[in-house]
């Protein structure tokens, strides 16, 4: 059984462990325990002192083996991005060009540098250890953070991004970095984006403020232009699902797409219900999956069942009560695990 509670100190050692399986990618959780022991300590502070309004708060979550302690995963929310340090990304256009006199046609692709001061959440740093990978604990893990976010809604700006990685392979090399990125910073990618987890004022400094012309980069660079890695198309499917779409953006360094969506709109924000537990069981209870949160500052999710009473209220296990710490009287929010098909979705599949 797996639980999905925010980080503490105690888990850096555990964090550092599940990062060596991270192989290049992850630039937000560097292998850096300095930068890791800020990164925690700030997600502590974001979950301790919160003002009415977002202003930047880092909350950093873990996916913990609940018999073993084992920590197999790790994502963060960010209630807004900007701010003293803007945050760095190109915006694609294209043009059609056409000629009647040669009868021709071409369509023309365009980066211009794009910052963003004032902007929306950002849901990020999603890391799931190799062994532990499947449908079930990478949808866990990626959607609840969304009850987190909807048990503490105006905590948060109201509308999400979600930055997917780029083609990069596992010794960090970029066919989009050697054609451009390179020429402006002489340094490697992986140096590069380490610094930018560091400081990301460098960009607006070396990076030229031109439009970059996709259609005259080598073939292999603008092929990755609004691609994901491999290893990314599952998380993209699964926040597809819940609402979110291409906002038009791509990453600075490796431009892989920024995917947003309004927070109220996402279906594990919108479908998700709150109820008191009235019953709680050791025999087995038949029902759907759910993901499950209790609702009080110290937050936890499992994986678990639900039933409606109609006597009102609902009754979990035993096991998902002693997972989420609760008793008798207290609140769950939930959501259904899978969004449910739709009948046109029904339809066509019979044929």
């Amino acid at each position: 059984m797996f639980i999905i509670r925010p980080i503490v100190e105690n888990d850096l050692d555990g964090l550092m462990e599940l990062l060596e399986k991270s192989g290049h990618g992850l630039t937000s959780l560097p292998k850096d325990p300095e930068v890791l022991k800020k990164r925690i300590r700030m997600s502590e502070r974001s979950f301790a002192h919160r003002e009415d309004v977002p202003k930047g708060e880092d909350y950093l979550f873990v996916m913990e083996e609940l018999f073993t302690g084992k920590i197999v995963g790790v994502c963060a929310i960010i209630s807004k991005i900007g701010g003293f340090e803007p945050y760095y990304f190109y915006r694609l256009e294209k043009t059609h060009h056409e000629s009647k006199m040669i009868h021709m046609k071409n369509d023309i692709t365009s980066l211009h540098f794009h910052f963003v001061h004032n902007g929306p959440a950002e849901i990020c740093s999603l890391f799931l250890h190799p062994d532990f990978r499947n449908s079930q604990n990478g949808r866990f893990l990626s959607l609840s953070r969304f009850l987190f976010i909807a048990e503490n809604r105006k905590f948060f700006e109201d509308q999400v991004i979600a930055e997917m990685r780029g083609m990069v392979n596992d010794s960090g090399h970029s066919p989009f970095w050697d054609a451009v990125g390179k020429n402006f910073f002489k340094i490697d990618f992986p140096t590069a984006d380490y610094l930018y987890v560091k400081n990301k004022r460098f960009i607006e400094e070396m990076m030229p403020k031109y439009p970059i012309i996709a259609n005259l980069l080598p073939e292999d660079a603008a092929f990755v232009i609004g691609k994901v890695h491999p290893n990314t198309e599952p998380a993209k499917r699964i926040l597809e699902q819940e609402g979110f779409r291409f906002s038009g953006l791509v990453g600075i360094f490796e431009p892989g797409p920024v995917l947003i969506a309004d927070l109220d709109n996402i279906r594990s924000i919108k479908e998700s219900v709150v109820g008191e537990i009235k019953e709680i069981t050791d025999k087995s209870i038949k029902s759907e999956i759910f993901i499950i949160a209790r609702m009080s500052s110290n937050f936890r999710a499992v994986l678990g069942t639900v039933v409606k009473l109609k006597s009102g209220g609902y009754k979990i296990s035993g096991v998902t009560a002693a997972a989420l710490k609760l008793r008798l009287g207290d609140k769950i929010r939930f959501v259904s695990f899978r969004a449910k098909e739709t009948k046109k979705k029904k339809a066509s599949k019979k044929k």
